[in-house]
């Protein structure tokens, strides 16, 4: 089905727009219990087009009760994985029946071009669908002694799960925790980023009709501070998974800690993206590129520090900062916008005040503020800095938009040094047709995952989590079964078995151990 805009100035705005965002608690659309809301706002007029419940600690409590509940009394932990798989290849088909829909929805509330929200519908679905095959593929191990015992592994779901989603990419990245969560046979709560709650509204009704009973599924809009606290110190959530920025994981943990939950957390990132001189320059331009500037810089893995050797820095600063300068900025639901407007005016207030520390720590090439045809919105033009010392904050601190820096380097020795010269730890990208020194490069760089001579392609197979300021854990894959699951081991003795008889009248204890 297709869904239309109307036009209202220069701005497109979906038909159909709530005006009123509610929490999903057991089945149904609720406000809050006090009646607490927030304004929810558009980023390229800035103005409210919605308001959304604000959840409170008695809400979350409700959510969580309903979770509970279902878990301990419902159908789903105990339905074998064929059952839930089929479940979950629906939502799949949901979701991709309404990709059109669902894009105009996240460019909307969240600024990303159009073309680039498209994809996102097919990314969440695959989620779905990955899960799905995997559940009914799982298997796990039994160890055998023969003639003496065999052991083996039980794997059980572990309750309810508390899952806390970023506004960049949100309904897709809702979909990494929501599949492998559900797929193990737990219940959630989920409380999505309050700039962007608009399309985690749409899980519900997908959720509903493909067959995910009451109370599996929850959903707590509202605050960090007010209903993201209250989940993650909540007693009956056991498992609290975050994508988010680092501060913000280094609270999280804390109050994690007086119950022990699980946690799983994808934080901030800094990431290197390094080229060499015998590096194919033309593909590691494009890679770069769009490495920093896709889904407005908004993203955790962004290779935003371009480290280059010294043999053609000056070639690759010339060409970089030429195809930056045309970029196209503009309204996100245009095909021809590349960068759209940032998320929120707080963000967008943010990244332009790096913009001014950048101008005296680097040599600006491109970019430098806000595009002069567009004089409202939250618009950045993409930004090139070269020349970025190592100890810049431009070069250390996390910024998370359409913002690069440049940097030389002379060896090896001193690309690596550079690429492990911040707190993160998330991602890197490395561009060098020597095979040795890209595999060498690969296991001495700190990050929790290494792209060679690629942008960000990731196998839903392999793990996803970084080192140092940038999480702790890891999920996808197995990794993800590992997370959402307890592993019990349970041990059968074979025949008899010979154990020292304490207390016994045959003799002491000390005399049957030495026998």
């Amino acid at each position: 089905m297709m869904f239309t805009a109307e036009k209202t100035g220069t701005q497109y705005v979906p038909e159909d727009l709530p005006t009123h965002i509610q929490h999903y608690i057991n089945g149904g659309f609720v406000n809050s219990v006090g009646g607490e809301t927030f304004d929810v706002l558009d980023p390229v007029s800035n103005t409210n087009y919605a308001t959304a419940a604000a959840g409170q600690k008695e809400d979350v409590d409700l959510a969580v009760a309903a979770a509970r509940d279902a878990f301990l009394n419902g159908p789903w932990p105990k339905m074998k994985p064929r059952e839930r798989s089929r479940v979950l290849n629906r939502i799949a088909d949901a979701v991709e029946a309404q990709e059109e829909r669902l894009a105009e929805l996240e460019s909307f509330d969240t600024g990303l071009p159009i073309t680039q929200a498209k994809g996102q519908a097919r990314r969440a679905a695959e989620n779905f669908r990955f899960f799905a095959d995997l559940i009914v593929a799982q298997f796990d191990d039994a160890m055998k002694v023969p003639g003496s015992q065999i052991n083996y592994v039980n794997r059980k779901p572990i309750g309810v799960a508390g899952l806390i989603t970023p506004w960049n990419t949100p309904f897709m990245l809702e979909s990494w925790k929501l599949a492998p969560a559900l797929a193990t046979g737990n219940t959630v709560v989920l409380k999505p980023a309050e700039f962007t709650p608009l399309s985690a509204s749409l899980w519900a009704k997908i959720f509903s009709e493909a067959g995910l009973p009451d109370g599996v599924f929850n959903m707590v809009n509202g605050l960090g501070e007010e209903a993201g606290d209250a989940l993650v110190k909540h007693p009956d959530v056991p498992l609290i998974s975050f994508t988010g920025e680092t501060t913000t994981g280094q609270t999280i943990f804390r109050n994690a800690a007086e119950n022990l939950k699980g946690l799983s957390m994808e934080l901030g990132g800094k990431s290197p993206c390094v080229v060499f001189a015998d590096a194919d320059l033309d593909a590691a331009i494009d890679s770069a590129l769009f490495g920093v500037f896709s889904l407005n810089g908004e993203r955790c893995t962004a290779g935003s520090r371009i480290l280059v050797e010294r043999a053609i820095y000056d070639e690759f600063c010339e060409k970089y900062a030429a195809r930056a300068r045309n970029i196209v900025v503009g309204d996100p639901h245009d095909p021809r916008t590349e960068v759209g407007a940032l998320v929120h005016p707080e963000h967008f207030a943010k990244v332009a005040s790096y913009v001014e520390i950048g101008k005296s720590e680097g040599r600006l090439l491109a970019g430098g503020g806000r595009p002069e045809n567009l004089p409202e919105g939250n618009y950045i033009a993409p930004t090139v800095f070269a020349d970025v010392a190592p100890d810049a904050r431009i070069f250390q601190e996390e910024i998370f938009g359409p913002v690069v820096t440049i940097t030389p380097f002379e060896n090896d020795d001193e690309a690596l040094a550079l690429a492990n010269n911040t707190r993160y730890g998330l991602a890197a990208y490395v561009w060098t047709q020597n095979l040795t020194r890209a595999h060498t490069f690969s296991s001495n760089v700190e990050a929790g995952m290494v792209w060679l001579n690629s942008h960000n392609v990731r196998d839903l197979r392999t793990p996803f989590g970084g080192v140092k300021a940038s999480g702790l854990g890891h999920e996808g894959g197995y990794r993800s079964i590992d997370f959402y699951t307890d592993q019990q081991a349970v041990h059968i003795s074979l025949g008899s078995v010979h154990t020292p008889r304490f207390g016994s009248v045959n003799g002491s204890a000390a005399a049957q151990l030495e026998g």
